[in-house]
């Protein structure tokens, strides 16, 4: 390898190479001499390099501190210089060898106003992207949703309600479980907005839609090139992003079992490991879990870890789902139309009464989701003002019809058996009088006192119902 000293540089070069990097630069001893002024400082100036030599700088720059800072030994960065009307940006550096203070270096970053204004544009346009960029991380990393975006007022709903509520100000961690579709996310959301925590990060993880080999990265972090593909200077995983804040596991049940332990330590230790790293992060995080499946049986299957469950069932809250929430249908029905004209740009919306109940009807296995989707259909094909049956999914209209039918056949049925009275009547005497027959063995006489009536009238009907 060749070493290369400044010695082997040409001093003419020296001087293109400060011209072209500093473009105005003016070096001075302690005394505020100038020893250097170069041929661009000289002419914004209106001077010449040979009537700035050796001469103090304050004779030849106007307004400048050069000489303060020679011997101060005090650098001013970004200081505005007043010149010939201009307004300059200058730097200004002790220059201290072998540490003796010695003189000082000044440059001058812009020549006129109009270089600095093009400048702090181009400075602006990114600090604008910066901020953008940096609220839109916020608000993704910020609850969207409170207790008042809760709706309903069943028994069941209200229970789950009032107990998030009670427990959100709690550090325990919290178990939602409900079908999907219930609401669990707004529920997750709504506990870290009322709690304590709430002025820090509320992350959102579906640990069912991260690829198994990237859900411990993705949680925990990693460090520069720990491995192929890595980011550059390494990534903050999840939980250092929920720090002090409130991470939110949905389909903890999809989780491996591999992750599962890791989790499991993350609760135990506070802290993470992130991959590649030879030392431990500790995190302040409170977890809500979430899950449609059956955690219990699936511990007792041995596809979720008996002592993960335990720690993450402290506070356990079951979402009831929507078929077992009649009552609310309607106001959960209203409330997303409400949110929908929005969306839509549109204004008093209505929902006709068979509508209501059509919606009422529905089993909904998908939920609230469902619903909204529903309302969301009406909304694009709405020609007036009022959501009516045939604004609906055919889905539900078709069952609304497919009701209407069987409605008509049970009562065609119900006509058809109905019976003229004096039939069912003697039915009714010609089996009481084999009852009465078959108690007294046979005996006539005895069967027409048993049926409280005379022998000649029991003989005469049964001629007529043919009993021998």
């Amino acid at each position: 390898m060749v070493n290369v000293r400044i010695d082997d540089i040409p001093v003419h070069w020296l001087e293109e190479i400060i011209n072209l990097s500093a473009e105005k630069i003016v070096v001075t001893d302690r005394d505020g001499i100038i020893l250097y002024i170069n041929e661009s400082y000289c002419n914004f100036l209106g001077t010449t390099v040979e009537q700035a030599m050796r001469r103090p700088v304050q004779e030849v720059i106007e307004n400048t501190r050069m000489h303060i800072v020679s011997r101060t030994g005090q650098a001013e960065i970004a200081a505005v210089h007043h010149i010939n009307g201009s307004e300059m940006i200058a730097n200004r550096f002790p220059l201290i060898v072998s540490g003796e203070l010695v003189g000082a270096v000044g440059t001058v970053m812009f020549k006129n106003p109009e270089e600095l204004h093009s400048y702090k544009g181009k400075i602006h346009h990114l600090v604008e992207e910066l901020k953008y960029y940096k609220t839109k991380l916020e608000k993704e990393l910020t609850s969207k949703y409170s207790f008042s975006d809760l709706i309903g007022t069943s028994r069941a709903f209200m229970e789950a309600k009032t107990l998030a509520e009670r427990t959100s100000g709690s550090k325990s961690a919290v178990l939602l479980l409900g079908e999907s579709g219930t609401g669990k996310e707004l529920f997750a959301h709504s506990i870290h907005s009322c709690s304590l925590r709430n002025g820090f990060p509320f992350v959102a993880i579906n640990c069912a839609s991260i690829p198994e080999h990237l859900l411990e990265s993705e949680l925990f972090g990693y460090e520069d090139g720990a491995f192929t593909g890595a980011k550059r200077g390494g990534k903050k995983g999840q939980f250092q992003l929920a720090n002090r804040g409130t991470i939110f596991l949905d389909e903890i049940g999809d989780m491996p079992l591999a992750m599962q332990s890791k989790l499991l330590r993350v609760l135990q230790e506070k802290e993470v490991h992130p991959v590649g790293s030879q030392k431990c992060v500790k995190v302040d995080v409170r977890i809500i879990a979430a899950t449609h499946r059956d955690l219990e049986q699936m511990v007792e299957e041995g596809t979720f870890r008996q002592d993960l469950y335990y720690r993450l069932n402290v506070i356990k809250i079951e979402i009831p789902p929507l078929r077992n929430r009649k009552e609310d249908i309607k106001l959960l029905a209203e409330k997303l139309v409400e949110k929908l004209e929005k969306k839509f740009h549109r204004k008093f919306t209505d929902l006709s009464p068979e509508v209501v109940a059509i919606l009422e009807k529905h089993s909904w296995p998908g939920n609230i989701r469902e619903l909204e989707n529903v309302m969301e259909r009406c909304i694009n094909v709405l020609d007036g003002d009022t959501i009516k049956i045939h604004h609906l999914p055919l889905y539900l209209r078709d069952q609304e019809i497919s009701a209407g039918k069987q409605a008509i056949e049970t009562k065609s049925n119900s006509v058809e058996s109905v019976r003229p009275l004096k039939e069912i009547i003697a039915e009714a005497e010609k089996q009481a009088i084999m009852n009465a027959l078959a108690a007294a063995d046979g005996n006539r006489q005895e069967a027409a006192k048993l049926l409280n009536i005379g022998k000649t009238s029991f003989y005469e009907k049964c001629r007529i119902y043919s009993i021998k």
